[in-house]
């Protein structure tokens, strides 16, 4: 199979992910190596933004693009906020929300699709993407100025808070996925 941009760029974030994670892990407490695993996780992030305006703008969605983009952002963003309890900078049941969420939602993804129905991100759920990405940023660089050490509790429980009200809100606009996954 002939792998066009938008999938190389996936299979690409895909491929930073455990460097970001050796990277971040292994002197966390170097602000130069916190740093590097910053600069790769936001390389990442910006794949996903590039893989898939290149693939709407040029007609180059594939079903593997559509399967593996949004497992390889749901892997960048665990690996980081797993990487952020181990270093005791997330409460862990934040974390679990936060990840709790994306199945939810992959879930009734899932369930719509076997009906022929696709469910568009919500602007709360790119609300929730953009705060969750910009609090990963600043966690991971984890200056030692107080001000960023604050900025980066406010911008977690604001990213905490948007994912509940995202989940509310697409669980909301698609009950009817759920009432005809029952009659199924």
């Amino acid at each position: 199979m002939k792998m066009n941009l938008p999938n190389k760029l996936t299979i690409f974030r895909v491929i930073l992910i455990p460097f970001f994670v050796a990277i971040l892990l292994l002197r966390p407490e170097d602000q130069m190596w916190r740093l590097i695993a910053d600069a790769i996780f936001i390389i990442a992030s910006l794949t996903d933004f590039l893989d898939g305006k290149i693939a709407r703008k040029y007609n180059l969605v594939t079903n593997f693009g559509k399967f593996m983009d949004p497992l390889a952002d749901k892997l960048l963003v665990s690996a980081a906020m797993i990487c952020l309890i181990e270093l005791e900078q997330m409460p862990s049941w934040v974390v679990i929300i936060i990840i709790s969420r994306e199945f939810i939602i992959s879930g009734f993804r899932l369930i719509a699709a076997t009906d022929g129905i696709v469910i568009a991100a919500s602007y709360w759920g790119k609300f929730k993407t953009a705060f969750t990405m910009v609090m990963l940023v600043v966690m991971i660089a984890n200056f030692p100025n107080p001000y960023w050490q604050t900025a980066g509790e406010i911008l977690m429980w604001i990213s905490l808070v948007l994912t509940v009200v995202s989940l509310i809100d697409y669980m909301a606009k698609n009950k009817n996925v759920l009432k005809e996954a029952d009659q199924i």
